[in-house]
């Protein structure tokens, strides 16, 4: 049978298999190297859980998870804040390549009494694994033998598309469709577009399903962070924030997409955040009025290098004296879920105005990071320039695809 039968051959195993319900669509994201990048997970709270809990059910930081969600984070005990169940919240994790394809696999979980790889899978984790992927993750032979205590890693969807989507910096977050969902509702929320979301996830149509996993583009401010810093690569999400050097530093995406970090509100020992030949601290800006425009003068982050925090200080002559610059409004941790809560992160500063930084009266904070200013594409994405990444849909696990392979090839001498 030559090449062209077996593709139509295998497409229509999996067209079949979709239609009838047997898998949910997936964003699949190949890769070939062993880089990393910052995800997100849209999770929504299955029981009342404890700030802690939540945490380590995702092996994260507490800190990370209440500041990737604008919590404030020196609200007194935060960290024993119970979030009510049904609760939305985006779980910040690290995504790898892994045996060929973007994914997460820190994250590990204890087995209790009764639980079953489908209640682990659906219940615990929100559908964001299927019973399948910790199964074969473990190389379990009989799921329905469980011990109580057994450690199982939990393979959780992610995409990096080299961090850009139409050529902007972006964060992706992997996102569980729900049966009221509507690919137009999503990208309304998301603030983006239905286009955008359907070549971000390979779609052929706006037809989304119940379970439907889509890797969602978040606009970002990216950092410009040497390489040596232990938070290269850092890339905030517009709406929420980053913590940094041990818990010493948070920053933001501003309005105009621009990474502006400062102390974070804990009190941690810190090492110095004043930058240098000046009295400037980390976050502060000065402005002055001249005959020929208006001098600014910033205190930068520069990254966490060694145990220290790499300050910059940067100063320009601008035509006008900006505005006082925003950030994300931070909000006490919530006790009860509204309607909004449920459904999306917590807003952007265009959305509810932001909120003052605590410095000078009409300063601005230049940007600490980069963003490459380009229009958009009129088709959706436009990718990145590298060829090792595609988009493979609309499988919810690569072993499924190699099985259905494997079927193709054993069958096709008796076709």
């Amino acid at each position: 049978m030559p090449p062209t039968a077996n593709s139509a051959l295998i497409a229509a195993v999996l067209l079949l298999l979709a239609v009838d319900g047997v898998i949910s669509k997936s964003t699949i994201e190949p890769c070939s190297n062993d880089d990393s990048c910052n995800a997100l997970l849209g999770y929504t709270l299955y029981t009342d859980l404890k700030v802690s809990e939540l945490a380590a059910l995702f092996q994260i930081d507490p800190i990370v998870l209440l500041a990737a969600n604008s919590i404030d984070i020196s609200y007194p005990d935060v960290e024993s804040h119970i979030l009510p169940s049904q609760l939305f919240l985006k779980i910040p994790i690290i995504c790898s390549c892994v045996d060929g394809i973007r994914k997460s696999v820190a994250t590990r979980y204890k087995t209790r009494p009764s639980d079953t790889l489908a209640n682990i899978a659906d219940a615990v984790y929100g559908g964001l694994v299927s019973a399948d992927q910790i199964k074969d993750a473990n190389s379990i032979s009989d799921p329905s033998v469980l011990d109580v205590g057994q450690s199982l890693v939990v393979p959780l969807p992610c995409t990096c598309f080299n961090g850009t989507d139409n050529f902007l910096p972006a964060v992706y977050m992997s996102y569980v469709v729900k049966t009221v969902d509507t690919l137009a509702g999503i990208a309304a929320r998301y603030k983006t577009t239905t286009t955008d979301l359907m070549v971000v996830n390979a779609l052929g149509n706006a037809a989304v399903e119940d379970g439907d996993i889509l890797a969602i583009p978040l606009s970002a401010c990216a950092s410009n962070f040497p390489k040596y810093a232990s938070d290269y690569a850092l890339s905030v999400p517009n709406g929420g924030y980053a913590v940094t050097a041990d818990h010493c530093v948070e920053c933001s995406c501003t309005p105009g997409s621009r990474l502006y970090c400062q102390p974070a509100s804990l009190s941690v020992s810190c090492s110095s955040m004043q930058c240098k030949s000046s009295n400037l601290m980390l976050g502060n800006v000065t402005i002055q009025q001249s005959s020929a425009g208006c001098n600014v003068t910033s205190c930068g982050y520069g990254g966490f290098v060694n145990g220290s925090i790499i300050t910059t200080l940067s100063s320009s002559l601008q035509p006008r004296c900006p505005g006082p610059q925003q950030v994300p409004p931070l909000i006490a941790p919530p006790t009860v879920v509204s309607p909004d809560m449920a459904l999306s992160p917590g807003p952007s500063p265009s959305q509810l105005g932001g909120a003052p930084i605590g410095v000078l009266p009409g300063s601005v904070v230049p940007s600490t990071g980069s963003s490459i200013v380009l229009p958009p594409s009129a088709n959706g994405p436009s990718g990145s320039s590298s060829g090792a990444c595609t988009l493979v849909n609309p499988l919810s696990s690569i072993s499924v695809a190699m099985g259905l392979v494997l079927f193709v090839k054993v069958m096709l001498p008796f076709l």
